[in-house]
């Protein structure tokens, strides 16, 4: 039984169909698991007293299904935060709540609605949850649910998709080539209350505002403030740029010495040189055209979390 955490409303929504469960099977722990992993989610979900209809997908084929079933009063979907972006572009304006199987390589968004990262209890809190409204941020016509970043990242992202190393392993290497060819983009930043040009070797717009502390960095102070958070890497030179990466790969980024934070919008346009550009959203590489329009939708999104997280 779901649990609606609305302002007003916090009675039982009883799900009368068996819900659509959305697959990502070749991403992350997915995977891994081969073909242990229908098994292992149809056991999950009838351990919490749930029917489903599973379906093991494609990752480009998870956002096409969950508009199919957008009409249903829970969709669950299983992968990393790329698939659950995707997936959310489909769902936020029907009227479906979004259901989580962490089943990605990070999980960052499951981790900071205080998803469980084992199935069972994954599923028991699909059982048992709360739902909640989070932001949305999209960028032209793609949603993402965490960040989108341009330069460095998206360059990394495609040296280690080109590697034949699980994305743990692939990680360092990846980051050296992507260092080996660096480069600065110049970039005109539009704004409601300004214009800005910047020279940098990545930027970064977070779907509400990113922590810049040591030790907390790339987590959010909320998941619902209504603001996009944009930043700049503040190295220019090489070796500063291998000092920025090494940091960040073990989570230890210096805010002071690696950042200059433009500031938090509603809105923002980017535009810049060349016709499109590369642009990682949550982790998976898109080229877009130019200009770059990034827009914020205020809880947009109904996800099942816990109810002391509502």
């Amino acid at each position: 039984m779901v649990q609606r955490a609305a302002a007003l409303d916090r009675s039982p929504v009883r799900v009368s169909e068996r819900i659509p469960v959305l697959v990502n099977r070749s991403g992350g722990t997915a995977a891994a698991r081969g073909d242990a992993l229908g098994p292992e989610i149809e056991k999950a979900f009838a351990d919490a007293g749930l029917a489903i209809d599973l379906q093991l997908l494609p990752g480009d084929r998870v956002a096409e299904a969950a508009a199919k079933v957008a009409d249903r009063e829970l969709v669950v979907v299983g992968g990393g935060d790329g698939t659950l972006g995707g997936a959310a572009g489909a769902l936020a304006h029907a009227g479906a709540t979004l259901g989580i199987l962490p089943l990605g390589t990070r999980n960052h968004l499951a981790r900071e609605l205080g998803v469980p990262l084992k199935l069972p209890e994954a599923a028991k809190l699909i059982a048992t949850g709360t739902q909640r409204r989070i932001d949305l941020a999209r960028v032209n016509d793609h949603v993402f649910v965490n960040n989108a970043s341009i330069g460095f990242y998206p360059d990394l992202v495609h040296q280690r998709e080109d590697m034949a190393l699980p994305k743990k392993l692939a990680a360092l290497p990846a980051a050296a080539a992507a260092v080996r060819r660096m480069r600065h983009r110049r970039l005109r930043l539009e704004m409601p209350d300004r214009e800005e040009s910047v020279v940098t070797p990545m930027l970064f717009v977070g779907n509400n505002r990113y922590v810049l502390e040591a030790g907390k960095l790339g987590q959010r102070e909320a998941l619902d403030d209504g603001v996009l958070s944009v930043y700049a890497v503040a190295s220019r030179r090489r070796m500063a740029l291998i000092g920025f990466a090494l940091r960040a790969l073990i989570g230890r980024a210096d805010p002071d010495r690696d950042f200059a934070a433009i500031g938090d919008t509603p809105e923002l346009r980017v535009t810049g040189p060349k016709r499109c550009i590369d642009v990682a959203l949550d982790g998976e590489v898109k080229s877009l055209a130019v200009p770059l329009d990034f827009t914020l939708e205020a809880r947009a999104l109904s996800v099942i979390a816990p109810a002391d997280g509502s």
